[in-house]
């Protein structure tokens, strides 16, 4: 069996060579850990910038929806419009069935004359009577023309508001489809981000799984080194023992020789010290 020195130097070198290794083995992790937690930085940035995307993606949608209802609102009223306009030509059609040979020109030169005739002329009642009765009919006719013009009027106002709300429509409709393309323009960016967010999470986890393993090395050996501390501590206690051991045999053994002399000295009526008086004084023989 090897001398407790030797073991004890033994152990001494190989609690050394842990206490390096689990050093080492601390480091690597520190800078597992470091670069875990400058990837986990960085996904901060990053996720910070798909917020600030989404956001504005957002935006963009919302105005989107907003240009889509008036463009729809637009759309509705042009119908609206047309419908209207429809309605108008089917009963201007009907008029125009029945309207009278004569132009409005016409009609309206034959009223005034006749008007111009009573209001300045002399005459019986029942000339009068007979020119206001010339007149009816031709206010009638002219009743028919300015009921054509009112609906023709009205028709072209129609067909005017509704080409203004087809323009209206088509503007909203193409402000929409800009907005809609840097909606998309934004969410296709922060699809992109998100897909190095992925990345860098995966490397990052990879880092944390070598920090974790690194470090569960490093404390098996830290449990190692208690158990060697421990055999090095028993083995020192050992040693100190037997050193003691040694020491209290040496003691007997010159107080034994101390005392064979002192006991020679009396036999021949010699004069003892003080310690030989002592020694003999202890093991009874004064």
């Amino acid at each position: 069996m090897k001398p407790v020195e030797e073991r004890i130097a033994e152990l001494d070198r190989e609690l050394a060579a842990l206490r390096e290794e689990r050093e080492r083995l601390a480091s690597e992790a520190r800078g597992w850990a470091e670069k875990r937690d400058s990837i986990h930085e960085r996904i901060r940035g990053l996720r910070a910038e798909v917020a600030g995307l989404r956001e504005r993606r957002d935006a963009l949608n919302r105005a989107v929806q907003e240009l889509k209802g008036l463009r729809d609102e637009a759309y509705a009223r042009r119908r609206e419009r047309r419908g209207q306009a429809s309605e108008l030509r089917e009963r201007l059609r009907a008029l125009m069935e029945g309207a009278p040979p004569r132009s409005m020109d016409d009609l309206e030169r034959d009223i005034e004359g006749i008007e111009w005739r009573i209001q300045t002329s002399s005459l019986t009642l029942e000339e009068e009577k007979a020119l206001v009765d010339r007149v009816r009919p031709l206010e009638a006719q002219l009743q028919v023309h300015r009921q054509i013009q009112s609906l023709r009027n009205r028709l072209a106002g129609l067909q005017k508001e509704g080409e203004a709300l087809a323009a209206e429509a088509k503007l909203h409709h193409e402000k929409l489809t800009g907005l809609a393309e840097q909606g998309q323009a934004f969410h296709e960016r922060m699809l992109e981000t998100l897909g190095r967010i992925r990345s860098l999470q995966e490397e990052a986890d990879g880092y944390h799984q070598k920090y974790v393993a690194t470090g569960k090395e490093a404390q098996a050996l830290r449990g190692r080194e208690a158990e060697l501390a421990r055999q090095i501590a028993l083995l020192r206690e050992e040693l100190r023992q037997a050193e003691e051991k040694r020491r209290e045999e040496r003691a007997g053994a010159l107080r034994r020789e101390l005392e064979e002399r002192a006991l020679e000295k009396r036999r021949r009526g010699e004069k003892l010290t003080l310690e030989e008086f002592k020694v003999l004084a202890e093991g009874g023989n004064v």
